[in-house]
């Protein structure tokens, strides 16, 4: 490639913020996107050549190739810029509309050639752009960020797949995106000065995400990889939800609470040594996840995924753990649910002793909104 621009170019990172800054009275400062949940994404086009770059800088294109054929179609012949890859899901025609779907992007990081090109024919994925970094033989990423829009605006990427976008200069309206377009798996909305130039690898853009907490149950914990026989460290939490309230048989699996300080991992470790579940007992039989060691159950195709589940993404690594006598239950931080779980780890908030494991449900979780992602990707696959 000979491009003004040449990869890897590390993207612009985001700070978190509690609440969608406003403008100063009389000025512009400020232009506020939606947070696109999918994969961060620059991508490189010199003539037939495309690169797509994750945010590590990795070429990632061999598995989009249906995103490479869009921005050949789509994208002008000589470019660098900045996006998110997408996939869309078709709405059920009842209770949601066409919505993001994270877990089908994170099939396509796969070795085998035919899967990734199977996937990218029954769930093609499509590049959300937000930045343009060079055009031509024009370098702009030092150039501030109104003249960079401009420069999108004047490329019209208006669908199918590859798509500018969406955005205002209206913190009210930035406001009310950030309530609606969670219910089509958006998560949350960025702000960006306007005046800024590209700063790679800084953390100079806002991000607004959702906070919510939710009482969930104990069920066993995984051990820290400092963890030694002589100075045990809890690494994560494992949490579940009951499908219904007084059901033992129906609690799921729905994410982890981790990030703890040393100190605290030992102590925890202490602490919850006599919940313990010794193998081999009949106590051992009846804990409501005993059964993730059934290979059917551990790759997911027997319904879903166990906490001692291999994956691609767990590269070998020891996933057992401990199980605990479900008798405890903690407060969590999180932001936004992808399926029947946490999109994210969990933060731990406190113990609840007050609260009895079995009322732990999931009718406790906030709903959001529905909003069709046709709205924002016209045309875009997977959104009829």
């Amino acid at each position: 490639m000979t491009l003004p621009l040449e990869p890897p170019v590390l993207p612009m990172l985001a700070k978190s913020v509690p609440d969608v800054p406003d403008q100063p009275p009389g000025d512009d400062v400020w232009v506020y996107e939606p947070k696109w949940d999918g994969f961060r994404a620059l991508v490189f086009r010199d003539g037939d050549d495309v690169r797509i770059d994750s945010r590590n800088g990795r070429p990632m294109q061999r598995y989009f190739p249906d995103v490479v054929d869009a921005a050949l179609d789509a994208l002008p012949e000589r470019c660098v810029v900045d996006g998110e890859i997408v996939v869309a899901r078709p709405g059920d025609g009842a209770a949601r509309a066409a919505h993001l779907d994270f877990d089908a992007l994170g099939q396509r990081i796969h070795p085998a050639a035919s899967r990734v090109r199977l996937l990218a024919s029954e769930t093609p994925a499509s590049l959300v752009v937000f930045d343009v970094l060079a055009l031509g033989g024009d370098d702009l990423s030092g150039r501030p960020l109104r003249e960079r829009l401009e420069a999108l605006d004047g490329l019209a990427l208006d669908g199918p797949q590859v798509h500018a976008t969406p955005r205002t200069q209206d913190a009210g309206v930035a406001r009310d995106w950030f309530e609606a377009f969670e219910g089509a798996g958006l998560d949350g909305v960025v702000a960006k000065r306007l005046d800024d130039p590209y700063q790679p690898n800084k953390r100079a853009l806002l991000k607004i995400k959702h906070a919510r907490t939710a009482d969930v149950v104990l069920a066993g914990y995984r051990l820290h990889k400092t963890s030694t026989p002589s100075t045990p460290l809890i690494g994560s939490l494992l949490l579940g939800l009951y499908a219904q309230e007084d059901d033992p048989d129906s609690l799921q699996f729905v994410g982890v609470s981790a990030s703890f300080p040393a100190a605290r991992r030992a102590a925890l470790h202490a602490e919850l040594a006599p919940l313990v579940v010794e193998p081999g007992t009949e106590e051992a039989a009846a804990h409501p996840w005993a059964d993730w060691q059934d290979p059917a159950v551990a790759d997911g195709s027997a319904g879903e995924r166990r906490p001692g589940a291999q994956s691609r993404w767990s590269a070998g690594k020891d996933l057992s753990f401990t199980p605990l006598r479900v008798e405890r239950v903690l407060e969590v931080g999180y932001d936004h649910m992808e399926g029947a779980r946490f999109r994210h780890t969990a933060q731990f908030k406190r113990w609840r002793p007050d609260r009895e494991p079995s009322s732990c449900t999931y009718d406790q979780l906030e709903e959001p909104v529905g909003y069709d992602l046709a709205s924002l990707l016209p045309g875009a696959p997977g959104t009829a």
